[in-house]
């Protein structure tokens, strides 16, 4: 082991704090709820601190929103800290993907002429960067800019490569997967060469070429159901185990085929119940929210088999950003007047 890692100390805090997560009995609760409702019962739990400190300044799902996004940085921080060695490098790593969801927050912001405050609203501080970059983004008066102001960051090349084909086309999805191929590229570029295909580091890859996986196997799915003329390339994320450029562009314009391929592949037992749901299903949602639970499923099958490992902090991220994503669909769907049924289709539940 490397000097300074201490797997097993992070992994016991995170054990600690994955007992507190919202269990799907919570969430039926918080379906019943008005949001007044589930505010108050948001401050006898785990967001306490976060709805007193902001309780002042905001209110409704506002307040909600805000004390969401502060709770999961305060989170991903406390493990930061407690983190050392080579289990830190890894963590502070994968957290970028904050930082790429914040990037892809500010350029939707910007691309649909959204408020300030309402961007503002949806970033989560537990990233790379800081608070004045963070301003600096808000403040930027259009997406050039953004562009301008990520050089010198992982995603600088990336976003300038596409931003060309974002101004032939006026849609975002070049620079949007400019930000996730960046993203992905530094973290399979950090692990580099694994030599022992049973160590710590080969199931750390093991993970990140998962989720790559599942992530390519989404964008594929929604191209292939939107009917959309673009080329399946576009969305394309190098580094995952199931698929190559040119065979999941072939696939995309055949979804019984492509749900057969998933089926036949090492992902199959893992997500049945996501292609059941897809072939019953007429919408995507319920089959992306069953991907997601076999995300969470999958991960949580590496924690049990590798506890000494970074994959069991992995999976508790996992479970936490879909604990957020879960309150804050229900607190929108309150606001938007969803019905509970509406509301419980956009939940991720196990």
């Amino acid at each position: 082991m490397d000097g300074g890692s201490n797997p097993e100390y992070v992994n016991a805090r995170v054990r600690a704090r994955r007992a507190k997560l919202y269990d799907d009995e919570d969430y039926r609760k918080l379906v019943r709820m008005g949001t007044g409702e589930i505010a108050r019962y948001m401050e006898e739990t785990e967001y306490e601190a976060e709805m007193n400190a902001l309780g002042s300044r905001y209110s409704g799902v506002d307040l909600i929103e805000y004390a969401l996004n502060r709770n999961l940085a305060k989170h991903f921080e406390d493990i930061l800290g407690w983190s050392g060695g080579r289990i830190y490098d890894q963590l502070a790593a994968y957290l970028r993907k904050f930082d790429a969801w914040n990037l892809k927050t500010v350029l939707r912001g910007l691309y649909a002429e959204s408020p300030r405050d309402e961007i503002e609203a949806d970033l989560i501080r537990a990233g790379e960067f800081d608070d004045e970059f963070l301003s600096q983004l808000l403040d930027a008066q259009d997406i050039e800019n953004v562009v301008e102001l990520s050089e010198g960051t992982i995603f600088g090349q990336g976003l300038e490569d596409a931003f060309g084909q974002y101004q032939e086309s006026n849609v975002l999805v070049p620079l949007e997967n400019a930000v996730d191929r960046a993203f992905y590229e530094h973290l399979l570029d950090d692990v580099g060469t694994v030599e022992e295909p049973t160590s710590p580091t080969a199931m750390y890859l093991e993970f990140l070429q998962a989720e790559i996986d599942f992530r390519n196997v989404r964008n594929a799915l929604r191209l292939s159901r939107s009917g959309a003329d673009m080329d399946p390339a576009e969305y394309f994320i190098e580094g995952g185990r199931l698929f190559d450029e040119t065979e999941l562009s072939a696939l995309v314009t055949n979804t019984d085929e492509l749900v057969a391929r998933i089926r036949d592949s090492t992902y199959g037992d893992e997500l049945s119940t996501a292609l059941n749901e897809l072939e019953e299903a007429e919408s995507l949602i319920g089959f992306e929210n069953a991907l997601d639970a076999a995300l969470q499923e999958y991960a949580d099958h590496f924690s049990n088999s590798f506890p000494i490992s970074i994959t069991p902090i992995l999976a508790y991220i996992i479970a936490k950003e879909r604990e957020i994503d879960n309150i804050r669909a229900i607190a929108r769907g309150k606001e938007a007047g969803l019905s509970e049924d509406e509301i419980e289709a956009e939940l991720v539940t196990i």
